[in-house]
């Protein structure tokens, strides 16, 4: 990371944003359980190639805002929260980044914000279009209640569990690996995170707990019934979808049924990288990321006026 963050005051929270670069605008989205750190391998690429890059901690994390509220979690509130980056900017539109739920936050910029948006990314979740049924209903008839997603549903519990132990917990869930949050033998951070990030991350989550992250969980029903009332179901903006081959989240979630709500999709599978894709091949994930920024630029110059 290139600068310390500011808190900056947006949507009636504060978040704490770190800003580099002068250029047009790209905004990072990070997802769960995740800091704006997760973007140091993108950060300095971004910049390098001209832009102006906002990464904050979301609301929930680190040093941002925490409500209390389930309902302060839900995508379109969050959602004004990256809205609000622009305006502290002055800028009209921004390039948005997500991940995890980031890239769920982003894609619905997409849909309530099209004025806003120059393009959108999005890493390892992809677009849903709205099911027959309300999420949390699909999830337990085909995975169970001991599925991740219905685990956080219960206020307390999932808090009590990750906090019991926050380095293992950490590390079982950078592995790809919920299966292994109620167990008792040793979990090792995967090999892509360095110790040293590691363990800030593990000490910024036993100050804040994990209840603002799992929050967002805890929406995924009234997102869905948001998304059934929305008028507007086409995303016209340039968009790209990156996921690695070994991302747990497509054997529940696969991009190809959200593909028909864009007007201009690409996609990448990254092959060997799982769901922390950006941190696993920043190189790849950089490089694609810069060659779609470009196009959007591109296109908007040769738009009509």
């Amino acid at each position: 990371m290139t600068t310390s963050p500011e808190l900056w005051q947006v949507n009636g929270v504060e978040l704490a944003v770190t800003a580099a670069g002068e250029g047009p605008l790209v905004v990072l989205a990070h997802g769960f359980p995740d800091l704006a750190v997760t973007w140091r391998l993108q950060i300095p690429a971004l910049v390098e190639a001209g832009y102006r890059v906002l990464a904050p901690d979301m609301r929930g994390y680190g040093g941002s805002s925490r409500p209390r509220e389930r309902s302060a979690y839900a995508l379109r509130t969050v959602g004004l929260d990256l809205i609000g980056l622009l305006e502290h900017e002055g800028a009209d539109t921004a390039h948005f980044v997500g991940h995890d739920w980031g890239a769920a936050c982003v894609w619905q910029l997409g849909l309530d914000h099209p004025d806003a948006v120059a393009s959108l990314t999005g890493l390892s979740v992809p677009y849903a279009a709205p099911a027959p049924a309300p999420p949390t209903q699909i999830l337990r008839a085909r995975w169970g209640e001991r599925f991740y997603q219905i685990r956080f549903q219960e206020a307390g519990t999932p808090e009590a569990l990750l906090m019991r132990d926050v380095d293992r917990s950490l590390a079982a869930i950078f592995s790809d690996r919920y299966d292994l949050l109620d167990g008792e033998d040793p979990v090792r951070p995967p090999e892509w995170l360095p110790p040293g990030l590691f363990r800030r991350i593990a000490g910024r989550f036993r100050e804040t707990g994990f209840a603002g992250g799992l929050n967002y969980y805890r929406n995924i029903d009234d997102n869905w019934r948001d998304a059934k009332a929305a008028r507007e179901r086409v995303i016209r903006q340039p968009s790209l979808f990156i996921t690695g081959s070994a991302d747990p989240v497509s054997t529940f979630l696969r991009f190809e049924s959200g593909a028909r709500a864009f007007e201009d999709l690409r996609t990448l599978v990254v092959d060997g990288a799982g769901h922390w894709v950006h941190q696993q091949a920043p190189d790849t994930v950089n490089e694609a990321l810069l060659a779609h920024l470009r196009r959007a630029r591109a296109a908007v110059r040769k738009s009509p006026a």
